[in-house]
């Protein structure tokens, strides 16, 4: 087991997997931006290390400034929580290089996924229910339209490298479609440095539905279950919970032996999770996999009695799975809301500043009930204008 690990993140995710590792006897190193020296992550960790200015281009972004400190400090492995680096498979390269032990899984899977066109395309030859649609990124406009009319309308245009809903479109029409694909197209381009886009059918009224999966580098995969994720605002997630209410037994079994499927494929190693867009008939369909830990993770744990972060760092540091897929039972049910620093009266824009009024549920499990608070702030500190609110 490890004795020191590096947790390359902030904020909430960053006490969350500090938690952990405090009760696993393993000691903690935090990285800060300017902007959040006086950061609770910060105060948490065992140790903590400045890397560089408030932008995170700058500082929680940079891969030779992390390695700089895992080698400064002596850390046996870095967590990389979600967001950030948690999903470029350079990241992990640059570790292993170093010597580093990265606490997730391979570069060949995060690369294999990391790229939604060619996710697709791996979980077509692994037999997973896709969403109709060109498995191949569209050329042009004109293009564009002829694959919408052979699919039929709504469509859904999206951007290969995408993620938290940017380089997305719907179209209904061929006018749409034009206009659709020239600003997915750029928006792709200006957020992730990649114009790529594809187009698939368009699910009408779906439920976003996901499901955890964990591996080991032994060969062995499980999953634990769903989540249900259909509660968003601008393509981003609000409220989560497990189990899903649509979601019966016979279907858990078929998401999660696909899920199992294409994890296996690429030979997942870690926590990730398997997203599945599904229709009020319970058919379903593959959406894309996210190489990390969710941020909606704490309900899969509640009504699994599972510590996600601690098989992460179980698996990284090479021991087998405990767990056979028998052993996982669903036990109650959890809802997750997230809470944003957002002004109502500005259509919702981040509200930035001291948080001057802070006054969040104790924490309490009894009687069956259980109040679980992931938080990374606390009143008096402040939000920053350089991190998601």
């Amino acid at each position: 087991m490890f004795k020191r690990i590096l947790i390359a993140n902030r904020g909430e995710i960053a006490c969350r997997i500090i938690k952990t590792a405090r009760r696993l006897g393993i000691a903690t190193v935090a990285v800060f931006s300017e902007a959040d020296r006086d950061a609770l992550h910060v105060e948490m960790a065992d140790e903590a290390v400045p890397i560089g200015p408030s932008p995170a281009s700058e500082s929680y972004l940079v891969i030779e400034k992390i390695v700089a400190v895992c080698k400064s400090t002596g850390v046996d492995a870095v967590h990389p929580g979600y967001g950030f680096l948690a999903e470029q498979a350079a990241f992990p390269a640059a570790l292993a290089k170093a010597g580093i032990v990265f606490i997730g899984p391979n570069p060949k899977a995060i690369a294999a996924m990391g790229d939604k066109i060619e996710s697709k395309k791996a979980a077509a030859n692994a037999k997973l229910s896709v969403v109709p649609g060109q498995l191949g990124a569209v050329a042009d406009a004109k293009q564009a339209a002829r694959i919408a009319d052979e699919i039929g309308y709504p469509v859904m245009i999206k951007a290969s490298a995408g993620g938290g809903g940017k380089g997305m479109r719907i179209a209904r029409s061929q006018a749409e479609v034009a206009e659709g694909f020239a600003r997915a197209r750029s928006e792709a381009k200006s957020s992730f440095g990649d114009e790529r886009v594809f187009i698939e059918k368009f699910i009408v009224d779906p439920r976003h539905i996901e499901i955890q999966v964990l591996g080991d580098k032994h060969g062995n995969v499980i999953h634990l279950g769903e989540r249900e994720c259909s509660i968003q605002r601008r393509n981003q997630k609000i409220v989560e919970e497990a189990p899903s209410p649509l979601i019966d037994a016979a279907t858990r079994r078929k998401m999660g032996e696909q899920a199992v499927a294409l994890a296996k494929a690429v030979a997942y190693d870690s926590a990730g999770t398997v997203e599945f867009v599904v229709a009020q008939d319970r058919s379903f369909y593959f959406l894309e996999m996210n190489t990390r830990l969710q941020v909606e993770h704490p309900v899969t744990e509640l009504v699994t009695g599972i510590d996600l972060v601690e098989q992460m760092i179980r698996v990284a540091a090479g021991e087998k799975l405990k767990l056979e897929q028998s052993d996982i039972e669903l036990s109650g049910w959890a809802v997750e809301t997230r809470i944003y620093a957002e002004d109502p009266l500005r259509n919702f824009l981040p509200s930035i500043g001291r948080l001057v009024r802070y006054r969040p549920p104790a924490e309490r499990s009894a009687g069956g009930i259980t109040v679980r608070v992931d938080t990374g702030i606390y009143e008096g500190g402040e939000i920053s204008l350089y991190y998601d609110p």
